[in-house]
């Protein structure tokens, strides 16, 4: 007797749709596993196998083959388990076949029968809705399965509970989908004494979603200030909710099936491999930048990851994907970041202070900052520079002006961008191509005229030349003027790399 089973394998945030075929052969016992599975995959055989003498059942004496289709594709994870085991009964006659037809199945089993949760639940749901199918998926994420919508999701403790819903005896209520978490509140700028070129630098990265670098001594508030940035971003939209959702569902940190409308903020140690950062290892995951996709990442102490890890950012930061390649899969993640960055000017951290510079100055600053390759700094919008807090800053009272005040701000201006990019895939002004920017981006003649002169002497790239422009939009959209003037495209170039001289 054969029975089927649907469920899916994840490449990415694509949820493919996989056939779990279980068929009975008259022969020696045994139980095979085939179709590209791995160890993971393969060890479901003695998960599945006490799960059901749990249950008090023996496994009939014959041959069983477990075929995983599309043969070719690659299935990994523990998610196998449930289908497996639903398949196994359906063969046995325990469950009805046609019944289990309705449904993609996902889940890990315990010995005992219980169904633990896996990774890339949501995913799966929306894999059903599309699909027309229903979805079997873990008590435990049930929460997180609701979220898709309209697809019937059943949401089992165990495997006895699974039965006795579809015998009747027992039927398994609708899961609710979870809430909605209400982020907690970070520093705010208030706390931040004196460094007004940086706090305005931070407020236009903030309005336009632009790359932006601080470059300044220890103690400085370059941390700080970066720790400010969730505060004065607007919060996440339904749609990018769910997209960032998505991300952590695959990642397994969607706990508790919980949605937040706060921007992800990832800070990696700058100890992080390039497989952390960008996404891989053996089962491919996503890496630091697709967890803090929509959202920021902050790399504090920039000249001190690898050069290499550092080089793994350009593409990402360029397409808003990174694709992983491995000899059996090529995998795709979102990657929209805001790359906010620090560093020292030199190792010791105090260039230009006679009192404290070490005596290798200028060799040590520009050997600890050529550690930061060009094509990477190119793709920076807003160089700052921030200057060491004196005595006299700190006994300054606080800023009558907040995170509060900024946000504000930052959400008009956001909203300007929002009502100019309808009816496209651009959210901010960071993301617009050339073609769009030619559209939305005039500048009158004073503006063209400066920063024809700037190109040349600054010696911009294509990249920068256009960086530029997006900047000042975002400055102009601040203002509220409908066209780029001159005082907008002169404080973009203030925030801009000049490159070296020969």
């Amino acid at each position: 007797m054969a029975a089927i089973v649907r469920t899916v394998a994840y490449l990415g945030l694509e949820a493919r749709g996989v056939e779990v075929q279980v068929q009975l052969i008259p022969g020696l016992p045994g139980f095979h596993v085939v179709g590209l599975a791995d160890k993971a995959v393969g060890e479901s055989r003695e998960r599945v196998r006490a799960a059901v003498a749990a249950l008090g059942l023996a496994l009939p004496p014959k041959r069983i083959v477990v075929n995983l289709s599309p043969a070719d594709l690659p299935k990994e994870g523990s998610h196998f388990d449930l289908p497996i085991a639903l398949g196994l009964l359906g063969a046995m006659g325990v469950l009805d076949v046609e019944a289990l037809g309705d449904y993609v199945v996902v889940g890990e089993l315990g010995l005992d029968g219980r169904i633990a949760p896996s990774p890339g639940v949501l995913l799966a749901a929306l894999h059903a809705g599309g699909e027309g199918a229903g979805l079997i998926c873990p008590a435990a994420q049930g929460a997180e399965a609701a979220w898709a919508g309209s697809v019937e999701v059943l949401a089992a403790p165990d495997l006895l509970a699974l039965i006795n819903h579809f015998k009747g005896h027992g039927l398994l209520a609708a899961p609710q989908p979870g809430g909605i978490d209400v982020p907690a509140p970070g520093p705010d700028l208030a706390q931040v004494k004196g460094q007004e070129v940086a706090k305005r630098a931070l407020e236009i990265a903030a309005a336009g979603g632009h790359n932006l670098l601080m470059i300044g001594p220890p103690g400085a508030g370059k941390s700080l200030m970066a720790a400010c940035l969730p505060g004065i971003l607007p919060p996440l939209d339904a749609a990018e909710a769910l997209e960032v959702s998505m991300v952590q569902s695959v990642a397994g940190t969607l706990a508790g099936g919980r949605l937040t409308r706060a921007r992800p903020f990832r800070s990696p140690h700058h100890s992080a491999s390039m497989a952390a950062l960008t996404g891989g290892g053996l089962r491919v995951r996503p890496g630091e930048v697709s967890l803090a996709h929509l959202g920021v990442l902050f790399l504090d102490e920039l000249p001190e990851f690898q050069r290499a890890v550092l080089d793994s950012l350009r593409q990402p930061l360029e397409t808003g994907t990174v694709s992983v390649a491995r000899a059996n899969a090529h995998v795709t993640f979102p990657a929209r970041v805001q790359l906010v960055a620090a560093m020292n000017p030199c190792r010791c951290g105090h260039l230009g202070d006679a009192s404290l510079a070490c005596a290798r100055a200028p060799r040590c600053a520009a050997e600890y900052q050529a550690k930061v390759s060009g094509p990477l700094l190119d793709r920076i919008d807003l160089h700052v520079e921030v200057a060491a807090v004196t005595a006299a800053d700190l006994v300054l009272p606080p800023p009558t002006e907040g995170s509060a005040e900024v946000a504000a701000r930052v959400a008009a201006a956001r909203a300007i961008q929002r009502d100019r990019y309808v009816g496209t895939s651009v959210r901010t002004n960071a993301e617009a191509d050339g073609n769009l920017l030619e559209r939305v981006a005039v500048l009158d003649e004073p503006a063209r005229k400066l920063l024809a002169q700037a190109a040349e002497a600054m010696r911009l790239s294509a990249r920068g030349f256009h960086r530029v422009i997006r900047v000042s939009r975002t400055i102009a959209d601040i203002a509220g003027a409908e066209t780029i003037g001159r005082v907008h495209v002169a404080e973009a170039l203030s925030y801009r790399r000049r490159a070296p001289t020969n």
